[in-house]
């Protein structure tokens, strides 16, 4: 018999514990009851747990799985020695999964707060679609922007000639070199040394009461961030539970503090942590204050970086998930694949109206289709190889595993249908899929011993592109 513990952290309070458990009994035992036996629910001691014994057909063996539901969530995996190693990795991701979709459910009815001390009070927002557009040129290795641009030149060349060839790509190596700058006036706040720290409290409200908060005081939202931050940090006081109640009282919320939490993340000490295990120079930090949990990082070079954090990915991700997050990004600054994309779509631009020029006067958008699809795809090695650096350098793959997971679940619930697979390798996105990463640095034993990492890359993308069509 083997033995598996693992933990899982969730950003979900302690009076939501009963629910999460119901929640999964609910959406991930009861659907499918012909794989559990032995299933037990309950609490004692107020410990909420979960048992149940785990077995498929093509197993031939089972597991007895014991989940302790807290924070972290302890897992406790029990099997025969003859069970595939596959199957553990299974249950994780599926426990990551209903995790996640439980926590997306109460998401909708918490109250969230972010600060950072010195800086402006910001309100937390969704970025509406437009947004989302504008902040995706500067992230993704700025890959998009490059498209748009490479893209845009097609009208400058009916207008000023053969003028707009010099004048694309010499505005977009501007672009590119100044990159850095322009990421770092995209944040609502700026990180450094003597402002390491970023402030985030939540509160869950049951629907009716989130309801009721909405239709008298949601308007004055903004006003309740404003006066918790001008009696704690505006008078020299760290953020405490008894003063949000202060503050809370005063608009009808009864404040319990099993329905809150307050989480202190020194950004400046995760990053600075990060540059010292890949030997680089501190880059510049900025936070943009939204819900979605994103990282980026740009800069013409190691030396001139910025990497930019959301306040979602904070809120979702544990400090070691966040630190490999970060070691993927800089992954992309060591390797320098901003200016290694420049070359790509440049070229591509250069072949476009030189050697290709009469098949793409004849089928412009076939060609277009074609050769955007191809970049999108080369794209896909670097982000491999700054999965591969983080693993290299932080080494620890599987908390890199977790932390994708969980900040891309969806797409990983959707991606295990193999029609949607063949999608996700296809479509213009330069990421390879989700499960493919997952599956990729769960499965790498010993990063250290990779020496040409691009190399590898270029192989696990290609391999895990023809599995994708043979599955």
């Amino acid at each position: 018999m083997k033995t598996e513990i693992f933990t899982i952290y969730t950003e979900v309070t302690p009076a939501y514990f009963s629910d999460l458990l119901e929640f999964m009994y609910q959406n991930y035992i009861l659907p499918h009851q012909e794989f559990f036996q032995n299933v037990r629910k309950g609490a004692i001691d107020n410990e909420y747990f979960l048992f149940f014994t785990y077995s498929k057909p093509e197993w031939k063996s089972y597991m007895d799985v014991e989940i302790k539901v807290g924070n972290p969530i302890q897992v406790k995996i029990t099997a025969d020695d003859t069970l595939p190693q596959d199957a553990i990795d299974d249950l994780r991701e599926d426990l990551i999964i209903n995790l996640e979709l439980f926590e997306e459910k109460i998401r909708r009815t918490t109250l969230y707060f972010a600060w950072v001390k010195g800086e402006k009070v910001v309100p937390e927002k969704m970025p509406s679609k437009g947004k989302k557009t504008v902040d995706r040129l500067f992230t993704e290795t700025m890959l998009l922007f490059y498209i748009i641009l490479i893209g845009a030149s097609i009208f400058l060349f009916f207008i000023i000639g053969i003028y707009a060839i010099i004048f694309v790509i010499a505005f977009q190596f501007v672009i590119v070199l100044f990159s850095d700058k322009i990421m770092a006036r995209t944040g609502a706040w700026k990180i450094d040394s003597k402002n390491p720290n970023v402030y985030l409290l939540q509160f869950h409200l049951p629907v009716e009461e989130y309801k009721e908060f909405q239709s008298k005081y949601g308007k004055d939202f903004h006003k309740i961030k404003r006066e918790i931050f001008e009696k704690s940090f505006g008078v020299g006081k760290e953020l405490e539970c008894e003063l949000v109640k202060e503050v809370f009282s005063k608009y009808g919320i009864k404040c319990e503090p099993e329905r809150m939490s307050i989480k202190i993340i020194n950004v400046h000490d995760i990053v600075k942590r990060t540059t010292e295990k890949f030997n680089l120079p501190m880059p510049k930090i900025v936070i943009l204050n939204t819900m979605m949990p994103n990282a980026a990082a740009t800069g013409p070079s190691p030396s001139h970086g910025t990497v930019m954090i959301t306040t979602g990915l904070l809120v979702q991700l544990e400090k070691d998930e966040i630190l490999s997050v970060i070691g993927h990004e800089l992954g992309h600054l060591e390797g320098r694949d901003p200016l290694i994309l420049f070359g790509i779509t440049t070229a591509e631009y250069l072949l476009r109206i030189t050697l290709f020029l009469p098949f793409f006067l004849f089928f412009p958008f076939l060609y277009l289709i074609i050769a955007f699809s191809v970049i999108y795809f080369i794209a896909k090695f670097f982000e491999a190889r700054a999965d591969l650096f983080s693993a290299i350098k932080i080494g620890q793959p599987k908390v890199l595993a977790e932390a994708l997971s969980k900040i891309g679940f969806r797409r990983l619930q959707s991606e295990r249908r193999s029609n949607y697979r063949i999608q996700s390798w296809l479509g213009l996105d330069p990421h390879p899929p989700i499960y493919f990463r997952v599956n990729r640095l769960n499965k790498l034993e010993a990063p250290s011993r990779i020496k040409y990492p691009l190399i590898q890359s270029i192989k696990d993308v290609l391999n895990g592109f023809y599995s994708a069509f043979i599955r």
